[in-house]
C-alpha cells in the first residue's frame, strides 16, 4: 500500500467559491493509503510547493494527489516539486477540480461531492502506480519548415541565424506566399515586395537554408527530435542547375491560354512560366496540362530556344527522405470560394472582384500594370463599392463563423489608395462594424473616412445585379434606417480567409490537431500559442488562425525560438508512459501494428516452453523510444495483451470502481 498525501488547492476563488475545499481535504483522509491531507490557497505558488516538499519528507510519502486545475497547466510544476524532494515524478496524480468541477457547477454541495469523487479516483489510481523512469533519445539538428510564405521564411531565417540547418518545403514554384501578391501593406502603406523580396533573397542565399519549391510533403513518421519526412519534388521539366532564368523559353512558348494563378486568373500565362519577376528560385516550370509537347508530342520550341539546354521533358518526380528534429507548419491561407454567394453576382459579372483580385489590379506588376481598370471593358471606374464580411462571421452555414481579422484594414487600405490615385472616384464601404485591433490601426481607418472622404455605410448588402452596364448594389443603411441602391462601376468583396487546402491532410500526417474550421490547434491558447499538442511540431502564421503580417512575423519568430530551444539539446527525455505487450497473451494478430500512428510496434518470433515442448509464436514488440503513449494499441488489442504504463487497464478500472462506490 502506498503512503499518499493529498493536497487540495483553493486557486483563490476559482475553486473555493464553488467547492468546499476543507470538506474535500477532510473526506479523503480515510481513503486507502492516505496518510496526510491538506488544503492551501495557491498550491502552485512557491509556498504551496514548499509545503508539498516538506510533507513528502515528514511523512515519507510514496505518492501525492494534487486536487487543483487541469494537468495541462501545472502537472509539470508538481512533478518537479515532487522530484526535488526525492519522489518519483510519475507518482504524482492530478485531480482536476477546477475545469472539470468548480467552473461547471453553481451548486456548492454538488460541486463539493464531485470534487471528492474526483480526488477519490486519483487516489485509487495512485495506489496502483509504479515509479517510471524516462528514457533518452537523440536530437537531429535540422528543422523543417512547411510553407514558404512570410511566416515560413521568417521562421527559417531565425533558425538558420542560430546556426541550424533548415529546409523550406513550398508547394508553389516560388517562395513568397500570399504576401508576394500584395501591393501595399497597412498601416504604413509601404510596398509589400520591398519588405518581402530581401527576406526571400536572404533565405535563398543562406548556406543554412535549403529550398524545396514545387514540392509537397508525402509522409511523416517518427517523433520529437527524430522525424523522418518524405518530400516529393515535383518535376519542373527544367534542370535547375543549368537554368539561368533568362526567360527566352517563356517568350517562345505558343501556349498562352492558362490562367495566371499569381494574378488570380485575371490574365493568361504561358505553359512554361515564372510566377512573377522576383520569384525565387528564378527558374520556370512547365505546366504539363497546358504544354503542347506533353499533350500532343509536338512543339518543343522552348527546348530548341533554350541557350543553356535546361529543358528536360523526361524529368520525373523525385522522393527525398530527410531527418528532422523539429517541424514548423506555415501553410498559410486562401480566400474562400464564393460559389455559395450568388447574391453578389461574382460568377455573373467580371466587374465584381475579390479583394485579392483587386490587389493584383492595383499592383504595378499586375495584369493592368497598376491602372485601375474594369475587367469587363478596361475603362476607369468612377464609383466603387466595397462589401465587408463576405463569408466572415456567417452562421448560416454558407461562410465561416469567425472574423477573418484582416478585412477591415485591407479594405480601408484599398479605399485610401483608390482615393489617392483617382480622386474623381467615389468610394463606398458597407460594413457590419469596423474592427481595428492593432497599433495605429484605428488611426489608419479614421484617415480613410475623414481625410480621404471614403463613405462608410453601416449595413449589409442584400443583392448585386447588373443593369445597363452598371452594378446595382442594394443594401441597408442602419444609421439612416433606410434601404439604398448605389449604381457602381465596380464592386470589391472582402472575402473570408480559410486555411490552405493542404492543412487537413498535413495534420493527419503530423498527428496534429485541427479545429472545426481546419485551423491548426495550439497546445494552449495562452501559455503555448505556437506549439501544437504534438511534441516537436510548431505553428507559424495563419495556419493557426487569421492574423495580419506583423502578428504573423511575431509568431514565426516565436516558433523559431521554440525550435532553437529544442535543437540546442543533445538529448531529450522520452515519455515513460509507453505501451508494453504481455507476450503470454499476444496472439500476433497485427491489429496494434496497423493502428500505431508512430510505427512503434513490430513483430518478432519468440520461443515458448509449454508441456515440455518448445513452440515459436509471433508476438508484438514495442520500441519505447518511438512510442508516444497514445493508447491506440491498447484499445485495439483483442486479447488484452497491450497495456499502457501509467494508465493500465487495472488502474482505469480502479478509477471506475472509485466513482461507483
Amino acid at each position: 500500500m502506498q503512503k499518499i498525501g493529498v493536497f487540495v488547492c483553493w486557486c483563490g476563488s476559482n475553486i473555493a467559491a464553488t467547492v468546499d475545499v476543507k470538506a474535500v481535504a477532510e473526506a479523503v483522509k480515510h481513503e486507502p493509503g492516505v496518510v496526510y491531507s491538506f488544503d492551501y490557497q495557491y498550491m502552485c505558488s512557491e509556498g504551496g510547493q514548499s509545503k508539498i516538499r516538506q510533507a513528502i519528507l515528514d511523512y515519507g510519502l510514496t505518492g501525492i494527489v494534487v486536487c487543483s486545475c487541469s494537468p495541462r497547466m501545472h502537472e509539470q510544476t508538481f512533478r518537479k516539486a515532487a522530484a526535488s524532494a526525492g519522489l518519483n515524478p510519475y507518482m504524482v496524480e492530478i485531480a482536476n477540480i477546477r475545469e472539470h468541477c468548480s467552473w461547471i457547477h453553481k451548486n456548492k454541495d454538488e460541486a463539493t461531492e464531485k470534487a471528492i469523487i474526483l480526488a477519490r479516483t486519483a487516489i485509487a489510481k495512485l495506489n496502483l502506480n509504479k515509479p517510471l523512469v524516462a528514457g533518452e533519445s537523440s536530437v537531429t539538428k535540422r528543422a523543417l519548415v512547411i510553407g514558404g510564405g512570410i511566416a515560413g521564411i521568417q521562421s527559417a531565417l531565425d533558425i538558420a541565424e542560430a546556426g541550424y540547418e533548415v529546409d523550406i518545403v513550398e508547394k508553389s514554384p516560388t517562395i513568397g506566399g500570399r504576401m508576394a501578391q500584395l501591393d501595399k501593406t497597412f498601416p504604413t502603406l509601404d510596398c509589400a515586395a520591398c519588405i518581402l523580396t530581401p527576406k526571400m533573397v536572404d533565405a535563398a542565399s543562406s548556406d543554412k537554408i535549403n529550398l524545396y519549391t514545387y514540392s509537397e510533403i508525402e509522409a511523416v513518421s517518427g517523433f520529437v527530435g527524430n522525424f523522418s519526412v518524405k518530400i516529393r519534388k515535383k518535376a519542373r521539366s527544367i534542370k535547375t542547375e543549368l537554368c539561368s532564368g533568362c526567360g527566352v523559353c517563356t517568350e517562345k512558348c505558343p501556349s498562352k491560354k492558362a490562367k495566371s494563378e499569381f494574378n488570380m486568373g485575371l490574365c493568361n500565362r504561358t505553359a512554361i512560366y515564372i510566377p512573377f519577376a522576383q520569384a525565387i528560385p528564378n527558374v520556370p516550370v512547365i505546366d504539363r496540362e497546358q504544354c503542347i509537347k506533353f499533350k500532343t508530342g509536338k512543339c518543343g520550341l522552348c527546348q530548341k530556344s533554350c541557350p543553356a539546354g535546361a529543358i528536360d521533358f523526361t524529368q520525373q518526380d523525385e522522393i527525398v527522405e530527410r531527418q528532422y528534429g523539429a517541424i514548423v507548419v506555415a501553410t498559410g491561407f486562401k480566400p474562400i470560394s464564393l460559389e455559395n454567394f450568388d447574391e453578389f453576382s461574382y460568377s455573373l459579372s467580371p466587374d465584381v472582384v475579390t479583394s485579392l483580385e483587386f490587389e493584383r489590379i492595383m499592383n504595378a506588376a499586375g495584369p493592368t500594370k497598376g491602372q485601375l481598370l474594369r475587367p469587363s471593358d478596361n475603362n476607369h471606374p468612377h464609383t466603387i463599392v466595397f462589401v465587408q464580411c463576405v463569408g466572415s462571421r456567417d452562421t448560416s452555414g454558407c461562410g465561416k463563423p469567425y472574423c477573418s481579422k484582416i478585412c477591415c484594414m485591407y479594405t480601408a487600405k484599398h479605399a485610401m489608395l483608390v482615393r489617392e490615385k483617382y480622386p474623381d472616384t467615389e468610394v463606398h464601404v458597407f460594413y457590419i462594424d469596423v474592427r481595428t485591433p492593432g497599433k495605429n490601426f484605428d488611426e489608419f481607418y479614421r484617415r480613410a473616412a475623414e481625410e480621404y472622404g471614403v463613405n462608410y455605410i453601416k449595413g449589409m448588402v442584400g443583392k448585386i445585379a447588373e443593369k445597363n452596364g452598371k452594378l446595382m448594389v442594394q443594401g441597408s443603411d442602419l444609421l439612416a434606417n433606410e434601404q439604398i441602391v448605389i449604381e457602381a462601376d465596380m464592386v470589391v468583396l472582402a472575402t473570408a480567409i480559410e486555411p490552405d487546402e493542404t492543412a487537413k491532410s498535413l495534420a493527419t500526417m503530423l498527428t496534429a490537431s485541427i479545429d472545426t474550421n481546419n485551423f491548426f490547434t495550439e497546445a494552449h491558447p495562452k501559455l503555448r500559442p505556437v506549439e501544437s499538442p504534438t511534441a516537436g511540431v510548431y505553428l507559424s502564421g495563419v495556419c493557426q488562425g487569421p492574423k495580419d503580417i506583423p502578428e504573423t512575423v511575431a509568431q514565426a519568430t516565436a516558433a523559431a525560438a521554440k525550435v532553437i530551444g529544442l535543437l540546442s539539446k543533445d538529448k531529450l527525455l522520452s515519455n515513460p508512459c509507453v505501451a508494453g505487450s504481455d507476450e503470454m497473451l499476444c496472439n500476433g494478430c497485427s491489429g496494434c501494428e496497423k493502428v500505431c500512428p508512430y510505427g512503434a510496434i513490430s513483430y518478432i518470433d519468440k520461443e515458448f516452453k509449454a508441456a515440455g515442448k518448445v513452440e515459436v509464436r509471433r508476438v508484438a514488440k514495442v520500441n519505447e523510444a518511438i512510442c508516444q503513449g497514445c493508447g491506440a494499441c491498447t484499445v485495439t488489442c483483442p486479447s488484452g495483451a497491450m497495456d499502457l504504463k501509467g494508465f493500465t487497464n487495472r488502474q482505469i478500472m480502479a478509477e471506475v470502481d472509485a466513482i461507483c462506490r
